[in-house]
C-alpha cells in the first residue's frame, strides 16, 4: 500500500519518492536512513573544516615569534598549490575540454597564482629580518625549493622538454624517457652547493621522497598536459582570445611573477653587501629564481620570438632598479 503523504509539502514528497527510488536501486533501505539522519548531530564550522586540528598545524622549531608568520605563510601557500592541482585534474582528466571548461579551470587557477603573488609581502615586509635570520638556521635543510606539488603543478602544466635546464634543452628535444628528462630538469640546478656545486641535502633529501612520483606524473600527463590540451584541442585560427590571454597570464603568473616574489624575499632578507648568504637549504638562489636565467614557458607557442629571447629580463631589471 502506497503510503497517504497528503498532509505533507508536495515537494517534501518528491524528494522522498526520489530519495526512495535511489536506494531501491542500491538494494538499501530508505528508513534506515532517514533514522540515521534523525539521529545525527548538526554540522559546525568547526567540525566541517576541522579546525581545531588546523590551529594546531603550527609548531615553531625556535622562540623567535616570527617563525608562526613563515610556518603559516608556507601552509597557505601549499593549500593554494593544492587547489591549482585540482583545476588541472579536472580538465586534464577530459579527452576534449571545450572552451567553456577550460577557459573556467584556467582563470580559476590564475586567481590562486594572483593570491599568492600579491600576497608575498607578508613574506618581504612582514617578518623581521633578524628574527628570520636567527630562526632560519634551525630549520636546515628544509627549503621551500621541497615543494612537490610546485613540480606536479609544472608538469601538469606544460612537456618536460619544457622543464629541463635550457643548456640540455636542446640536445634532449626528441628524448622519451623520461627518468633521463627527470635528471635535466631545470631546479635541480637551484638546488646545488654554491661553494662545490654539489648537490645540497635539500635536494637528495627531495629526490629520495618525491622522484618516483615525479616521474610517473610526467608520463601520466605526457599526453594530456595543459599544453597538449591547448595544441591538440584548439585551432589558433579561431582559439578564443579569452583563453589567449588566460594562458599567457598562467605563463606570467607561474613563471615570472611568483619565482620573481621570492626573488624579492630572498634579496630582501639573504643578500648582504658584499657577502651572499646562501638561501636555506643551500640552495642556489640567485641562479634558480630569475626566470630569465631559466626560460620556463608552458605555452611557447603562444609567445612571439622576441617574447621568448626576452623572457623575465624587463621585469627582474624594473624589481631590482625599484628596490635599488
Amino acid at each position: 500500500m502506497i503510503p497517504d503523504h497528503s498532509h505533507l509539502d508536495p515537494e517534501i514528497v518528491k524528494r522522498l519518492n526520489e530519495l526512495e527510488k535511489k536506494y531501491n536501486a542500491m538494494g538499501q533501505d530508505l528508513v534506515s536512513y532517514l533514522d540515521g539522519l534523525l539521529h545525527s548531530d548538526f554540522l559546525t564550522y568547526w567540525d566541517y573544516i576541522n579546525l581545531d586540528t588546523l590551529l594546531s598545524l603550527q609548531q615553531p622549531k625556535t622562540p623567535f615569534k616570527d617563525e608562526m608568520v613563515f610556518i603559516i605563510y608556507h601552509q597557505i601557500t601549499e593549500l593554494y598549490f593544492k587547489l591549482i592541482l585540482h583545476e588541472i585534474h579536472q580538465v586534464t582528466i577530459l579527452t576534449k575540454p571545450n572552451d567553456k571548461i577550460f577557459l573556467a579551470k584556467i582563470r580559476r587557477m590564475n586567481r590562486y597564482f594572483d593570491q599568492l603573488s600579491n600576497s608575498f609581502d607578508i613574506m618581504v615586509d612582514g617578518m623581521s629580518r633578524k628574527e628570520f635570520m636567527n630562526f632560519r638556521m634551525s630549520l636546515l635543510p628544509s627549503s621551500g625549493f621541497q615543494s612537490a606539488q610546485y613540480r606536479l603543478i609544472e608538469i601538469g602544466c606544460t612537456d618536460v622538454i619544457n622543464l629541463v635546464s635550457l643548456k640540455y634543452r636542446e640536445a634532449l628535444i626528441q628524448e622519451s624517457d623520461f627518468e633521463i628528462l627527470y635528471d635535466h630538469i631545470y631546479w635541480k640546478e637551484g638546488a646545488s652547493e654554491l661553494a662545490t656545486g654539489e648537490k645540497t641535502l635539500t635536494l637528495k633529501q627531495f629526490e629520495e621522497k618525491y622522484s618516483n612520483k615525479l616521474i610517473r606524473r610526467m608520463a601520466t600527463h605526457k599526453d594530456n598536459n595543459l599544453n597538449q590540451l591547448l595544441l591538440n584541442n584548439f585551432s589558433f585560427s579561431d582559439i578564443s582570445e579569452e583563453i589567449i590571454h588566460e594562458l599567457r597570464k598562467l605563463d606570467l603568473n607561474a613563471n615570472i611573477n611568483w619565482p620573481l616574489a621570492h626573488y624579492r624575499s630572498a634579496a630582501r632578507h639573504l643578500q648582504r653587501d658584499p657577502e651572499v648568504i646562501a638561501a636555506t637549504g643551500g640552495t642556489n638562489w640567485q641562479k634558480y629564481l630569475p626566470p630569465r636565467f631559466q626560460k620556463v614557458i608552458f605555452f611557447p607557442s603562444l609567445w612571439a620570438s622576441d617574447e621568448l629571447e626576452n623572457w623575465g629580463h624587463n621585469w627582474v631589471k624594473d624589481l631590482l632598479q625599484a628596490h635599488a
